[in-house]
């Protein structure tokens, strides 16, 4: 992040193919490789991030299939944070709002919805290709400071732009801000949302780690990243959408929105937890061995009894998680994913089936390991009927242990 400070190894989790890799039936005899996941600490920034960059090319524009619209509960945290943003930032009909990682354009319609122009920017080129056959004008590419100079040029400075979830993607983020900075209007107004290391931290969702997620941001970094550019932090806020996040909203250092106390009090949090020395990613690293070794507990114990396990959620991240804690296809028998595009698929390394929801019922496994625990509570609300009449949910983390029933 902050450009020439050298990187000191903090800590290891099992190496892994790219995340988003599933397999079609045709493609399990192909060779897959897998890569280091190994995250390093900035000694001057105190900036995390992955050692070993996987080509982009690799993880986005080949069998790329996460789309927004899927996660109803995602869809609604867009939705909300549309209309926030808009209320918040006075924007108004007319005005130009850019989505870096736009995907499907979800989040864009929000805002076209109001009478604002918008364009998108993603590297996935089928999904981008689908996203402005809907109306939602995509350019497929990665963006940087020299693509911002080509928008720029075609639709005009910017009155916003967003980002969600893709700034933790991206290796030259300096590229990345360098080229809002040029982008942005003089008076707009740029807000990411990344995931939140102090949320990764303090609940162990080390799953989060993965080929993908080159950077596990804390809002320090991105004060001295944003002030190389001429721009600066004016307020931040903790959401949760995808587990523990943080909204970062950023200006030109010319612009007329003071800074808020939200900054200081954060940068304070992250300081009294440690999060400016690499002794506690030695600690962190030292609790993920301990819920590896009570999850494994709980599932051996229910595989010896001859209870059947199954997985709920074909995220990246489970890629991760089963990886390192060593699930694979003598522990669960499928995985269930609500995402069209997965099914039918086989998870990578493991070759386990994904299957739509309907399995749950149809093949009533005694246990559901939810992979995907961040969408917990929606995908025990969706699947009520199956926790009140099959089986029960697990939940692998922060603390493993098995969903109680509901009494009535």
């Amino acid at each position: 992040m902050c450009g020439d400070s050298p990187l000191t190894k903090a800590m290891s989790l099992t190496p892994t193919p790219p995340g988003n890799d599933f397999l079609s039936k045709e493609e399990l005899g192909r060779e897959e490789q897998v890569y280091p996941l190994d995250l390093y600490f900035c000694e001057d920034c105190h900036h995390v991030q992955l050692g070993h960059v996987v080509d982009p090319q690799i993880l986005y524009q080949k069998n790329y299939t996460y789309v927004s619209a899927t996660s109803a509960h995602f869809v609604n945290h867009l939705r909300v944070y549309a209309e926030d943003m808009s209320n918040r930032f006075g924007l108004k009909s007319g005005d130009l709002i850019a989505d870096i990682g736009s995907n499907d354009g979800t989040c864009l319609q929000f805002f076209k919805d109001k009478g604002m122009k918008v364009v998108g920017v993603d590297p996935a080129k089928e999904i981008a290709k689908k996203a402005s056959e809907e109306g939602i004008e995509t350019v497929a590419d990665f963006f940087g400071y020299d693509l911002a100079v080509e928008l720029y040029k075609k639709y005009g400075a910017a009155n916003y732009i967003t980002s969600h979830n893709a700034c933790a993607h991206i290796d030259d983020l300096f590229d990345v801000v360098k080229g809002v900075e040029h982008w942005l209007d003089e008076d707009g107004v740029f807000v990411l949302e990344v995931g939140y290391l102090v949320d990764i931290y303090s609940n162990t969702w080390f799953d989060t780690i993965y080929h993908e997620h080159l950077d596990y941001h804390t809002l320090s970094p991105f004060e001295k990243l944003f002030a190389r550019v001429g721009m600066e932090v004016i307020g931040v806020e903790r959401v949760s959408p995808q587990g523990g996040s943080i909204r970062v909203m950023a200006q030109k250092q010319v612009g007329s929105i003071e800074r808020d106390s939200s900054v200081d009090e954060l940068i304070f949090i992250e300081h009294e937890l440690g999060l400016d020395k690499v002794e506690s990613l030695h600690k962190f690293d030292a609790k993920i061995s301990n819920v590896r070794d009570k999850l494994w507990e709980l599932v051996c114990s229910l595989k010896v009894s001859g209870k059947s396990i199954t997985g709920f959620g074909a995220a990246t991240k489970a890629t991760t998680l089963m990886s390192h804690f060593g699930l694979d296809e003598n522990v669960l028998d499928f995985i269930v994913d609500d995402n069209p595009l997965k099914q039918g698929l086989f998870t990578p390394i493991t070759h386990i089936p994904v299957l739509s929801a309907e399995a749950l019922y149809e093949s009533r496994p005694d246990y559901v390991l939810i992979l995907a625990w961040n969408f917990a509570e929606p995908i025990m609300k969706m699947h009520q009927k199956y926790g009140e009449e099959v089986g029960q949910f697990i939940l692998p983390m922060p603390e493993p242990g098995i969903v109680a029933r509901k009494v009535v």
